[in-house]
């Protein structure tokens, strides 16, 4: 599943590029683009629904390949499991801000939740979340923020 993964990874690096040439990283803008981009650019509409249900491929083909390693007792050696552990969250943190990406309500609050779950570590909790949010409330800057970590 190591080989599904790169392909499903190619994937989203090319849908990704087309949608971000089209995409407004702005709270006033966001959605609108992404309409604009489902209605107006050609097969924007399929670049789209490719990008979105890519991810969700692309998470299975993971669940697969750690299923297969817990199996096959990959998890014995130490040093390639933490990495494929570290990978998995940096894959998850990644798919959590293309999430927030269009801007609507179920974007917006999932972006406030989620970001208020760090609140809960101690000393530093909620200055990490205003650190995040740009600000004390989600807004612009945490969008461009949001769509700045996505793409890189």
């Amino acid at each position: 599943f190591g080989s599904l993964l790169g392909i499903c990874l190619i994937a989203q690096i090319v849908t990704g590029l087309f949608l971000a040439m089209h995409y407004t990283a702005d709270t006033t803008m966001a959605f609108d683009s992404l309409s604009h981009i489902c209605r107006d650019v050609n097969n924007g509409w399929l670049l789209r629904n490719l990008h979105a249900n890519g991810a969700s491929m692309f998470f299975m083909c993971i669940y697969i390949h750690i299923a297969r390693g817990i199996y096959y007792g990959s998890y014995l050696y130490k040093e390639t499991w933490n990495i494929g552990v570290i990978l998995l969250f940096l894959v998850m943190a990644t798919a959590f801000m293309g999430y927030v990406l269009p801007w609507g309500q179920m974007s917006f609050w999932g972006a406030t939740v989620i970001t208020n779950l760090l609140s809960a570590v101690p000393y530093i909790g909620t200055e990490l979340v205003q650190w995040i949010w740009g600000g004390f409330s989600v807004d612009n800057a945490t969008l461009t923020r949001f769509f700045t970590f996505h793409f890189v």
